[in-house]
């Protein structure tokens, strides 16, 4: 079934038919750069793709734009799991620019999500400037470093020598990994519940034209009595200078089940001969090494935009999390792209639950969706928002009340894109 997108356009926005994947996938890589995937990349995003959940834009039997939604389930505050839609493989042909195909795909996007019954859609954004007029609202942060492990010593708590590291063919041990990964699943608000499989091999993705000089991807597991407590993912990138060798260590992955067992996978990254430094992308905020360390200026800590978060249906987002602190507060929300979220609701809830209802009292705090959308996973304040003039406290101490109400006692974090 075809939509077109005002009267007198060429262009059809189509569900994605398997045949025409191929067609469809090299407008997609022709929109970021057009350098060609090793084939067993391109393979598993074939067969992760729900072609149910795609859309084509085509002009005639031009395939001019893409868009898909895989199904997700992601932790929220209170650590459940809830239905989510991952935005991914958004593009537009340069040729067909500003006619408005973009906008029309991400309508009827959102308009499919709702009728799945899926309370969010979230999506990692390759220009952050994009989908804040979708009511998109960036929700995590993600930490950065280039570790000077010549020079940075690292502490370690009690238990850390109790844990035995042993190195693994990375594509034998994708379960063990795949366990502990499944384990931290509801510990964090942000993480992915992988629900369709083939998402556990894209960690060990490895093509050799994509190493830049770095080693075959490694990985180390972290055990206790006989059970694997975590892991790393990581490759070694060898060089050598007149002073001698200064390779670095490539982290790609590391989870863990315990303070110990983490401690023991980066003792061993700090450690690794011939290195000087560790590099890792991608982290929690909030993760543990940046305090255990003997000098943080010399890790060259930095941060970026993570996951971006949008409410589908307001009122089954806000209650299916819960709220550190008691919470009482009438929204007036502002949502033009989907106005069934438009108008006043009372949200009221505490660690226990929550409940998100429409109401004509008066209204505590005056903000649009994309600002809920920031705060929902309790990475970013209330408070924050309104300071920079995106929330108008309507109701004396209700900013107070729903900025702390709406925190994680965890950093919200995003394990892998997709």
């Amino acid at each position: 079934m075809g939509t077109q997108l005002t009267t007198g356009s060429t262009i059809e926005l189509r569900e994605l038919q398997p045949e025409q994947w191929d067609t469809w996938y090299d407008v997609l890589l022709r929109a970021f750069g057009g350098v060609p995937e090793p084939s067993a990349e391109r393979e598993l995003y074939r067969e992760l793709t729900q072609f149910d959940r795609s859309i084509a834009a085509w002009d005639g039997e031009l395939c001019v734009g893409s868009a898909g939604a895989f199904r997700f389930a992601v932790t929220v505050p209170g650590g459940a799991s809830v239905p989510a839609a991952g935005v991914t493989m958004v593009s537009v042909a340069a040729t067909h620019r500003r006619r408005g195909i973009l906008t029309s795909m991400m309508r009827r996007q959102l308009d499919d999500v709702r009728s799945w019954g899926e309370p969010l859609a979230v999506l990692t954004a390759s220009e952050p400037a994009i989908y804040g007029r979708f009511g998109y609202g960036v929700g995590t942060f993600q930490l950065s470093a280039e570790i000077d492990t010549s020079r940075v010593r690292l502490s370690v708590p009690d238990g850390t020598d109790d844990v035995r590291l042993r190195y693994a063919e990375p594509a034998d041990v994708v379960d063990a990994c795949e366990a502990v990964y499944a384990a931290l699943v509801p510990v964090r608000p942000g993480m992915l519940a992988r629900v369709r499989p083939g998402w556990e091999r894209v960690g060990v993705l490895d093509p050799e034209d994509g190493r830049d000089g770095a080693s075959p991807l490694q990985c180390v597991l972290a055990e206790r009595d006989g059970e694997t407590v975590g892991y790393a993912r990581f490759a070694i990138k060898p060089e050598w200078g007149v002073g001698g060798h200064k390779g670095e260590v490539l982290l790609r992955e590391l989870a863990a089940l315990d303070p110990a067992a983490e401690s023991a996978l980066y003792r061993f990254l700090f450690d690794i001969d011939l290195t000087s430094t560790l590099r890792m992308y991608g982290r929690p905020m909030d993760e543990a090494w940046q305090y255990r360390v003997s000098d943080i200026r010399r890790c060259r800590p930095r941060f970026r935009d993570g996951l971006y978060v949008r409410l589908v249906e307001l009122g089954a987002a806000l209650q299916a999390r819960t709220y550190q602190a008691p919470v009482d507060v009438v929204f007036e929300v502002e949502d033009a792209f989907c106005p069934w979220n438009s108008g006043r609701w009372r949200l009221s809830g505490d660690a226990k639950g929550a409940s998100c209802e429409r109401t004509r009292d008066a209204a505590d705090l005056s903000l649009s969706v994309r600002e809920l959308g920031s705060a929902y996973l309790g990475g970013v304040s209330l408070a924050s928002l309104a300071g920079a003039g995106q929330v108008r406290e309507l109701r004396s101490g209700a900013l107070a009340e729903a900025s702390l109400g709406f925190g994680s006692v965890v950093a919200p974090w995003l394990p892998h894109g997709f």
